[in-house]
């Protein structure tokens, strides 16, 4: 007995010398972790999410967070998923023994400041599919939601571990949502019920989505226009080689819109979609590791910069969503949101549509639909938008350093 006591005791001393991992090591267990086929998919309200919620407060407790949840780490909300497609899933109330359970993970940086920053992931994704998949097979295939959203969690992360060494004037509050895919439920319940006084708050930044940073190193940054700060901000502390493109409105479909509607400034980043976005096959090896901290370092940089100014004002943006006009037809494409350059450019095309008959590829660009000169994705929607089933236009293509033109017969 004496024996194994002493060679436990030398284990113990081991795992006390051994080597701290690195950033990126560190950011592969925690996305691997969560994006494993153990978890489930952790859509909300099942066993999956739960351990996925173990696993987030046991980190934020190593990493030294407060709890700062309704019952230590953990916020739980109820709701009640709708029969009806066309109906959003309703908040429940607590009491309601029929409704289903979901938990936000928050934990909290006390530094001792009177502004606060929220940071915020969701950590739940699709589970086996169902609603919002876009997974075509019959057979029920585990979404593990690597990109979507076990990136943005394992900055969240990231970002917790950085902070708690800096001499910083501001407190943090880092939450994991759950309830993102089912329509902002554990936001929306969070700026409801919140656990900090909302009046502190001077800013929340949401990533969703922050995994797979492309070779022309473009993070888009949404709510750029809710407080007028923020352009001037982004460009200052670029310090990292990204190509910011940049979108104003505050409204979006992640954790952020909660916020602003709240009347706080936000920031969401994002790398965009991709072949994988709510599939099956969005795993922890396709996530760019180098470039998830990149995007950490640089949301530190802004972090500290904001650190000791004053208070931001906030300011009300449109709705980009509500401005986009209405199609009848549709070309056939998945345009690249990431793009800064001028013009619509094409990340995929799909079979046996209008696109592809005319021979249109990835990567090519529209400069021109019709009478309508196309300089952006507005622009490009617009020009869409005054055709209808039937009609055929002449389109100009940027492929390359070439120009040519094609018929699109819609």
């Amino acid at each position: 007995m004496r024996t194994i006591k002493v060679l436990f005791f030398i284990l113990i001393l081991a795992a006390c010398d051994a080597p701290r991992p690195t950033a990126i090591e560190q950011l592969k267990s925690d996305v691997s972790y969560l994006a494993a086929d153990a978890m489930q998919g952790r859509e909300t309200g099942t066993q999956g999410e739960r351990l996925a919620a173990d696993y987030l407060a046991e980190r934020f407790q190593e990493l030294g967070l407060t709890p700062k949840g309704s019952a230590d780490y953990f916020q739980t909300f109820s709701f009640k998923p709708s029969n009806n497609p066309h109906e959003q899933t309703q908040l429940g109330t607590p009491e309601d023994s029929t409704a289903t359970k979901g938990t936000n993970v928050i934990g909290y940086l006390d530094q001792g400041g009177e502004k606060t920053v929220v940071i915020g992931a969701h950590f739940d994704h699709l589970g086996f599919g169902g609603e919002g998949s876009l997974y075509r097979d019959s057979i029920p295939a585990i979404h593990n939601g690597a990109d979507d959203n076990a990136s943005g969690v394992a900055l969240l992360l990231y970002l917790a571990e950085r902070l708690k060494t800096e001499s910083a004037q501001t407190n943090y509050l880092f939450i994991g949502f759950s309830g993102e895919e089912k329509g902002l439920l554990g936001s929306n319940y969070f700026v409801k019920n919140p656990t900090i006084d909302l009046s502190s708050v001077n800013l929340m930044v949401n990533m969703d989505m922050v995994g797979r940073l492309n070779e022309e190193n473009t993070l888009a940054v949404h709510g750029v226009g809710t407080s007028p700060k923020f352009k001037q901000l982004l460009f200052a502390n670029n310090n990292f080689d990204l190509t910011i493109a940049e979108h104003e409105s505050g409204v979006g479909p992640s954790d952020h819109t909660s916020f602003y509607l709240m009347d706080l400034p936000v920031l969401h980043f994002f790398t965009g979609q991709h072949e994988d976005y709510h599939k099956p096959s969005d795993d922890a090896d396709k996530i760019n590791y180098l470039g998830l901290e990149r995007i950490g370092q640089y949301i530190l940089a802004l972090l500290m910069d904001l650190d000791d100014d004053d208070k931001l004002s906030f300011r009300k943006t449109k709705n980009e969503s509500e401005e986009t006009p209405r199609f009848k037809v549709g070309l056939g494409v998945v345009p690249d949101y990431l793009y800064t350059g001028e013009g619509m450019r094409i990340d995929g095309v799909s079979e046996d549509k209008p696109a592809q008959k005319a021979g249109l590829q990835k990567g090519d660009v529209v400069v021109r639909l019709g009478d309508s000169t196309v300089t952006d994705m507005m622009s490009y929607m617009r020009a869409l938008s005054v055709f209808k089933k039937g009609d055929a236009t002449q389109a100009s293509i940027k492929r390359g350093a070439q120009i040519i033109e094609v018929r699109i017969d819609f």
